[in-house]
């Protein structure tokens, strides 16, 4: 039985406009037509017609950087040691399910902990659960310069890490084989850390050291594609820019901090760049004076979103795909909430209109991920991934951030059946222990005045 969707309006993930009076046929999972309702095939009697005459259609939505291992968490320690990684696969699960909910059929875990999101998607592929499409990386491979090596040398890196220290290059290309046995679809590699965590002595803002020269990563790389497997790389920095562009990574995460020299690199080389704009905008809009990040890492966070703005205004114009991804996953980009704020940033920031961004956001994005080229569009031979929404984000692409303009999320031609709710963020993922955070001298008392209590007023 096939089913035929009747669109207000089509928008079919290819183009950067939507059609009128067009119709999505879909059998078996796939989209067998898609077009003007007038060349459509006939519904035979046992076929299912939805009307959608009000509505506008569009493919499900793609976020290539989230990820499920990290439990919304507060801090690296949460992320890291306090939970199991059985228990994080669990977690991991409901939250894969806030995304779909959201309208993110497609989603890339760039970075693990263990086989966490590795063991999620094969629980959707293998039909226990119903779930966004994953395609998953490992742990990152980093270096003592790059991120994920979080802890003094003296406590070492925890087994249950986000990241894998790599201290020779034979262990680098020995973890690269043991992830594509594992089953992964990408490699990541972390090719530099975050400003905020730089010793004194490296530059300001934009000198991130990378973590591996251009020689180890040229290696890395030649191998991870030799064994059929993209590439990332987390790179803020200039100089991981650079070496990533040059080694002809498949996506690099951030370039922040690129100039010209890079973007001549990428374009030649027909590189992607995923910005990961909304954690950075949140992190400046959000953050309290009380947060950690808030003293100091915030303003850090702008600075770098504005270069980054610049960068990436400039290699838009100059034809790389920016993919859509926004680091979900930390308490200040939690599940399921802003991952279509990074549409919106791509329009008040990069000099969009509403259909560029929509384009990248669903084929573009969907193209990188595993079985890509039949994802995120709605045509002939593709997955027929389909949202029904009551708004044009045409117009308004912040319309994209109401949860309550989903009128139907199918995957695969089925509506979605998952359910959330609320949950108790202090057994679910706040489990680092912090008591005070700040320190109560007498002089820092005094600062405070009538905000402290004393037990007198009790």
């Amino acid at each position: 039985m096939a089913k035929h969707i009747k669109c207000g309006s089509l928008f079919t993930g290819l183009d950067t406009k939507a059609e009128k009076d067009q119709t999505v046929v879909i059998d078996k999972g796939m989209v067998t037509y898609a077009g003007p309702s007038a060349k459509a095939p006939k519904a035979s009697p046992k076929d299912e017609v939805i009307d959608a005459s009000k509505y506008f259609v569009m493919p499900g939505l793609s976020d290539v950087h989230t990820h499920l291992a990290y439990g919304n968490a507060r801090c690296e320690e949460d992320i890291d040691i306090y939970a199991p990684v059985e228990f994080r696969a669990l977690r991991g699960m409901f939250m894969a399910h806030r995304v779909l909910l959201a309208g993110y059929t497609n989603i890339c875990n760039p970075g693990d902990a263990a086989r966490v999101t590795l063991s999620i998607r094969n629980a959707i592929n293998a039909g226990l659960f119903q779930g966004p499409r994953i395609t998953t990386a490992g742990p990152y491979l980093t270096s003592r310069q790059g991120l994920t090596d979080w802890y003094p040398t003296w406590i070492g890196q925890p087994e249950t890490s986000i990241g894998h220290l790599i201290r020779s290059r034979d262990e680098g290309i020995e973890e690269i084989r043991y992830q594509v046995k594992d089953g992964v679809d990408v490699i990541k590699f972390a090719m530099d850390g975050d400003t905020a965590l730089q010793p004194n002595g490296v530059s300001k803002f934009s000198g991130l050291m990378a973590a591996f020269n251009q020689d180890e990563l040229n290696y890395y790389t030649t191998e991870s594609h030799r064994l059929g497997k993209k590439v990332i790389t987390h790179a803020r920095g200039l100089e991981a820019t650079l070496y990533s562009a040059k080694a002809g990574v498949d996506c690099i995460f951030h370039a922040s901090y690129g100039d010209d020299e890079c973007l001549d690199e990428i374009v030649k080389r027909k590189l992607t760049i995923c910005p990961t704009l909304t954690l950075l905008v949140n992190n400046y809009e959000f953050s309290q004076p009380t947060d950690g990040a808030g003293k100091g890492w915030s303003e850090h966070s702008k600075f770098e979103a504005e270069t980054a703005f610049k960068f990436l205004a400039k290699a838009h114009k100059a034809g790389v795909p920016l993919l859509t991804g926004t680091d979900s996953g930390f308490a200040i980009t939690p599940y399921g909430e802003w991952h279509a704020k990074e549409l919106e940033i791509y329009v008040k920031y990069l000099g969009m209109s509403e259909g560029e961004a929509l384009r990248l956001g669903t084929s573009v994005t969907a193209g990188f991920m595993t079985d890509g080229s039949r994802l995120g569009a709605l045509a002939a031979g593709r997955h027929a991934d389909v949202i029904i929404f009551d708004g044009n984000p045409l117009k308004d692409i912040s319309q994209l951030m109401d949860k309550k303009r989903f009128k139907h999320i199918l995957l695969a031609g089925e509506p979605i059946s998952v359910e959330t709710h609320d949950v108790d963020y202090r057994k679910v993922s706040q489990f680092s222990y912090d008591m005070w955070s700040d320190m109560y001298t007498q002089d820092r008392v005094k600062e405070l005045g009538n905000q402290i209590r004393t037990i007198a007023a009790e």
